[in-house]
């Protein structure tokens, strides 16, 4: 997959991954365990194969089993999300992104979170300087 490669997950797509990202590694049976509302395990192996071909997961063999590991780590998947979503939703625009979820979240926000934003804003800020 390349850097530019959204991963474009189905939920299923996206509950399988969150358990490997969690895991590391798993057997379908495991990921079939740690699946909220679980399918079948045909469905799941049928989704693993998916994501195998889409090139988000691979596998290797250890006696009779599978296990699925997932070729991304979590924080790269995390990035390429939301990248996505910014050129597709925010026509690229981080702030207008950012803008959106503090309008969501701003009466959530602690002080200490609001410092740790402010913080991240200050460093930005001096790195664009340099």
């Amino acid at each position: 997959m390349n850097k530019r490669t959204p991963l474009n997950l189905s939920r299923r797509e996206r509950q399988i991954m969150d358990v490997l990202f969690q895991r590391g590694l798993a057997t379908v049976a495991e990921v079939l365990d740690d699946m909220p509302d679980p399918p079948s395990y045909s469905a799941v192996r049928a989704t693993l194969r998916v994501l195998e071909g889409k090139g988000h997961v691979r596998h290797r063999q250890e006696g009779l089993r599978y296990l699925f590991v997932p070729t991304l780590a979590s924080e790269k998947a995390k990035r390429s999300a939301l990248e996505h979503l910014l050129r597709i939703f925010f026509d690229g625009s981080t702030e207008h992104a950012v803008a959106t979820l503090l309008d969501l979240s701003a009466s959530r926000l602690s002080e200490a979170e609001l410092d740790r934003l402010a913080g991240l804003i200050d460093k930005a800020r001096r790195e664009e300087k340099r």
